[in-house]
């Protein structure tokens, strides 16, 4: 009998998005196995019951049809309680299980002898670019975050010369230059803006100038060393911190628009811009913090919510920004998994993970009733 492969509606509030598409489904067909989708799965993110049928998927009325005797289940978030009480012993699990905050799903699925994956884990290296869902995700919520910034702004973002006058252009400062922040840099400048933009990596200072953005940051012995060997920030000292707020605190009074993107795993989002820097920017500035979801860089930010301060500036904590461009959010991230899918399987379709293959060791968070992935034993 065929792998059976099920996709389901999302059910995390405001999740707009779908693990697999109807084009990542008629790939998936062809390595063997049975895509099984719950009926109106994909329905925010444009992908009909039609176009699914018409990839070769079975759509399905019912959760406990799609997922009963399902062998791996795709997800964009993790599992609700109602998707794991009828996931069978044994069942393979893929999907951004936000595995330091949602440690009560990772214990459900333990307890159930799932042996689920968090594609959040997925490592650094040449051969897993292709399932790489941060990278995907966090360039179009950087892309994103610009379009709800210049929303917001209520002004042009482009110099613009005119029989009445000139436009000036907005100032737009990126802080924390990954995969968000450059593209947040190239949208901008796309919008005609003048960028700049701020990490404590010294590897993006290159990258921030070839976008035709000025780098901004206090470039002394610790930010000479200030990147892991997978290429995410360090934590900074205090002292360094403190050097940098006094460099960044005048830059901030003089802009438009602020996209902060600074993320550390498994920890809270570190702060980077206080309440007196928030208060000296000029009445009708906006910030975009699109680390809400994990504490939030800004202080004054609100989960869900525009905070309009004292002096006029808008603080947008706007979470999941990818889910506004379902469609192509989707897409990439089916691509992720769809990718993913071809280390569950043997070249006749067969489900074989092999667990010490370095990538699935890397995202294997349960196992065998356990927790397994390092990070999270406690």
């Amino acid at each position: 009998m065929a792998v059976k492969v099920a996709v389901t509606r999302e059910r995390s509030a405001g999740e707009t998005r779908v693990a697999i598409t109807p084009d990542s489904a008629k790939k998936l067909i062809a390595l063997g196995v049975t895509v099984v989708v719950e009926t109106g799965a994909g329905a925010a993110a444009a992908c009909t019951d039609a176009d699914y049928r018409a990839a070769g998927a079975a759509v399905v009325n019912t959760l406990a049809e799609a997922i009963g005797d399902a062998d791996v289940l795709l997800k964009v978030r993790a599992p609700e309680a109602e998707e794991i009480a009828i996931l069978k012993p044994g069942a393979i699990v893929a999907a951004m299980l936000n595995p330091h905050g949602g440690r009560e799903a990772l214990r459900a699925l333990a307890d159930k002898g799932v042996t689920a994956f968090a594609m959040e884990f997925i490592p650094r290296i040449t051969r897993a670019q292709v399932m790489d869902v941060l990278s995907s995700q966090a360039n179009l919520a950087g892309y994103r975050a610009v379009i709800e910034g210049a929303e917001a702004y209520g002004k042009a973002m482009p110099m613009m010369m005119t029989a009445a006058g000139t436009v000036a252009p907005a100032k737009v400062f990126i802080m924390g230059v990954g995969v968000a922040g450059l593209q947040a840099i190239a949208t901008a400048r796309r919008l005609g803006a003048v960028v700049t933009a701020t990490d404590v990596r010294p590897a993006t200072k290159e990258q921030v100038e070839s976008l035709g953005a000025k780098f901004l940051a206090v470039e002394d012995e610790e930010f000479k060393n200030a990147q892991t060997a997978g290429g995410y920030a360090k934590e900074m000292s205090a002292e360094y911190q403190a050097k940098q707020a006094t460099l960044l605190s005048g830059h901030l009074a003089k802009q438009d628009m602020v996209i902060t993107t600074a993320l550390i795993p498994g920890r809270l989002a570190p702060k980077l811009v206080n309440a007196a820097q928030v208060a000296s920017m000029k009445a009708g500035s906006v910030i975009v913090d699109l680390a809400i979801e994990q504490g939030g860089n800004v202080e004054g930010a609100k989960l869900g919510e525009v905070a309009v301060t004292a002096n006029g500036v808008k603080i947008l904590g706007i979470p999941n920004l990818a889910g506004r461009i379902a469609t192509d959010a989707s897409a990439l991230y089916a691509r992720n998994l769809t990718a993913f899918c071809g280390l569950l399987l043997t070249k006749d379709g067969a489900l074989a993970p092999d667990l010490e293959d370095e990538i699935l060791k890397a995202a294997l968070v349960t196992h065998g009733g356990q927790i397994v992935h390092p990070s999270l034993k406690a």
